[in-house]
């Protein structure tokens, strides 16, 4: 697949037109779920008579209004959301070594990469193609440079590509949730609570106004460092 071109012919359209697009291609797809930008995408393709496939993450360290906002989610769209979850063993041997708290010293990524990217590695081993809520005004520091589609080359196997689109990619802030409140979208009652970004209970904080969204994920490390690992851009060439 010639993802330049790819990129050229969708970089302008609406991201209901980029969903339709790649449902067109066929394959094995699904649809990352976590946040409010995540369910515009499902609003969008169940509207387009899409029944989607649907998965998140459950660390086990989620917020409780966030396991609520899943079923509420499966129910307003009748639809199944698969849910992922970190290798009992190795999360168990991590836990016992380290205890519940250790990325509060040696950082997020130990923990982040049993909980969630093991699970979607594996998940991903199944795919053609996965659809995620980003969006480039997410982050300055880690986003900026974001596609609407990209090769995944971080979970792509040794004898498939995976592709990686990002429909909402342009979108803004203001974009989403106009379409939120407009078409009655299911929502995270947290972002009422000043949670722009939500992830794992204890490593996610209200932010401030104008703040910068990704301030309020694992704000005891640098700037550059906000990413859990399931979005891992490809080393730049030289």
């Amino acid at each position: 697949m010639d993802i330049q071109s790819l990129q050229t012919e969708l970089n302008d359209k609406h991201p209901k037109e980029i969903l339709k697009s790649i449902y067109a291609t066929g394959g094995d797809i699904a649809i990352s779920f976590s946040g409010a930008e995540d369910v515009i995408l499902i609003d969008m393709a169940c509207k387009l008579g899409i029944k989607p496939r649907v998965f998140t993450l459950d660390t086990g360290r989620l917020h409780p209004e966030t396991y609520r906002f899943m079923q509420t989610v499966m129910d307003h769209y009748q639809i199944k959301i698969n849910v992922l979850v970190p290798d009992p063993i190795q999360l168990q041997q991590f836990t016992d070594t380290k205890g519940l708290f250790s990325f509060y010293t040696d950082g997020h990524k130990e923990c982040c990469d049993i909980r969630k990217v093991a699970p979607l590695k594996k998940f991903l081993a199944g795919l053609s193609t996965w659809v995620t809520g980003q969006r480039r005004d997410q982050s300055s520091a880690t986003r900026h440079s974001l596609n609407v589609v990209e090769s995944d080359t971080h979970f792509s196997g040794p004898n498939k590509d995976l592709i990686k689109y990002n429909p909402l990619c342009h979108w803004s802030s203001e974009q989403v949730w106009t379409y939120i409140q407009a078409l009655d979208v299911p929502f995270n009652p947290l972002h009422q609570q000043g949670f722009i970004s939500i992830g794992c209970e204890p490593c996610t904080r209200a932010t401030l106004p104008h703040q910068d969204p990704r301030e309020g994920r694992w704000w005891w490390e640098e700037e550059t460092l906000k990413e859990c690992g399931l979005h891992a851009k490809p080393p730049t060439k030289p």
